[in-house]
């Protein structure tokens, strides 16, 4: 808890009005006259919307960013996809070490339920967050420049780097050409850095710090092993399954060749779970590449990254615990480690809750959306999965919606980027307090 003006706040609620405030803050950015181009209106929902997809690095947007935003008003864009991809309250902590002053314990304490961590000790990874993040972003922008100046010039060269760099490594989804990285789909060098920004920011910073320390210690921790583990899975996974339902985007483009093909395949594989950058407009996938897709963006990237979803380690671990269950073993063993029953009731809850949300918010949208005709259900679902696990692919309904439905959306998007227990803890002001008693036990049927 923290005391502001008499008034004592938790730590949840603390952040997210946090990032409300941020949101509100690009709003009004967005809302100045010089962050829209000369003859074309931007609306408070417009602004808003964009603010918070941006800050929600999740990259559902209402209007073109190209062709509706100045460059004032892109920069702001792209700094709301910082501040949102690597948390506000890393801005704070970098603020402290630029004037060289001392955390307060509050800030420490605050800090460390921001980016999840179990204990004030792994506070270490904030200064690994800053250098690293901007240590990826740097060089990735540099690789990209080497392909933008020739097709842009110098100045445009250098800003499509940055822009792009920031979209990619937080995950966003944000792009400068209307249509993605459509133009790129036969350009394997820009598919292949930005696959390598994608997967760096989706890493998760933990799971950076165990690697980097890895030749000193020669230890990765439990959380380390099993989010490399669940997402090495889901990506050979998510290959197979896109090789095998759109075989290997023949059915897509017939202009590629093979090889071609294969690398655009690889990055349909990346990209779901966590950053909406596409080469092929996801309207033309099969039916069962669009089921498959919404299962990934629902899954998520790693806890602790620049990106949403229920995350990989709360799937991976649930995958686990279900096999040992079948198996009839009580407990949840994985790489010579029990999991903490606490662990399990969180993920548990977690999918329950975010499941909850999802439901409400399709059920909630086919209600007063105008829908096509055809497969109305599958565009609406697609469409907030896509908003709760910060993705930000669409199958063409955003700038359809109306105002519930933008509301709705950004409910979604913000849930799934602060996060379900966050935001959860802040609404119903949980304290959890401690029985001294506790009532007799009892079984009832399951399955």
């Amino acid at each position: 808890m923290i005391e502001i003006n008499g008034r004592r706040y938790s730590f949840p609620k603390i952040l997210t009005f946090g990032f409300l405030l941020v949101i509100m803050l690009g709003t009004a950015m967005l809302l100045l006259p010089f962050a829209t181009r000369p003859g074309l209106h931007t609306s408070f929902m417009t602004a808003f919307f964009t603010s918070t997809s941006a800050t929600c690095v999740t990259g559902l947007t209402l209007v073109s960013t190209a062709g509706h935003w100045t460059p004032f008003g892109q920069v702001v864009i792209a700094v709301l996809m910082e501040v949102g991809g690597l948390g506000f309250m890393t801005f704070a902590v970098m603020m402290s070490l630029m004037i060289r002053r001392r955390m307060r314990m509050s800030t420490r304490l605050l800090t460390q339920e921001a980016l999840n961590l179990d204990h004030l000790s792994q506070l270490s990874v904030v200064y690994l967050i800053i250098r690293l993040s901007i240590l990826i972003q740097l060089v990735g922008a540099v690789f990209l420049f080497f392909d933008f100046y020739p097709r842009y010039g110098l100045l445009r060269g250098i800003w499509y780097s940055i822009f792009h760099a920031i979209s990619a490594f937080c995950n966003a989804g944000f792009d400068l050409f209307g249509n993605s990285m459509e133009n790129y789909v036969n350009d394997p060098y820009m598919l292949c850095v930005l696959m390598v920004l994608i997967v760096a920011g989706s890493f998760g910073f933990l799971v950076w710090k165990d690697i980097l320390g890895y030749h000193r210690y020669h230890h990765l921790s439990l959380h380390t092993q099993l989010a490399l583990r669940t997402g090495s899975v889901l990506f050979i996974l998510s290959f197979l399954v896109y090789l095998i339902t759109e075989h290997n985007l023949a059915q897509l483009s017939s202009t590629l060749s093979s090889p071609q093909r294969l690398l655009n395949t690889i990055f349909m594989a990346v990209t779901p779970r966590t950053a909406g950058l596409i080469t092929f407009p996801y309207t033309k996938l099969s039916a069962a590449g669009l089921s498959f897709t919404i299962i990934l963006m629902f899954i998520g990237g790693t806890p602790g990254s620049t990106a949403g979803g229920v995350k990989t380690t709360t799937v991976g671990l649930l995958a686990i615990q279900s096999i040992a269950t079948l198996r009839g073993q009580k407990d949840t063993e994985f790489a010579h480690r029990r999991f903490t029953q606490e662990n399990i009731y969180r993920a548990l809850t977690l999918l329950f809750v975010a499941l909850v949300i999802l439901l409400v918010a399709i059920l909630l949208l086919v209600e007063t959306q105008a829908l096509p005709k055809h497969d109305s259900l599958a565009y609406v679902t697609f469409e907030a999965v896509a908003a709760f696990g910060t993705t930000g692919i669409s199958l063409g309904i955003t700038a359809q919606l109306n105002f519930i439905g933008q509301v709705i959306i950004m409910i979604l998007m913000f849930i799934g980027r602060v996060g379900i227990y966050t935001v959860m803890f802040s609404i119903f002001n949980a304290q959890p307090k401690r029985k001294s008693y506790h009532y007799p036990e009892e079984s009832v049927l399951i399955g």
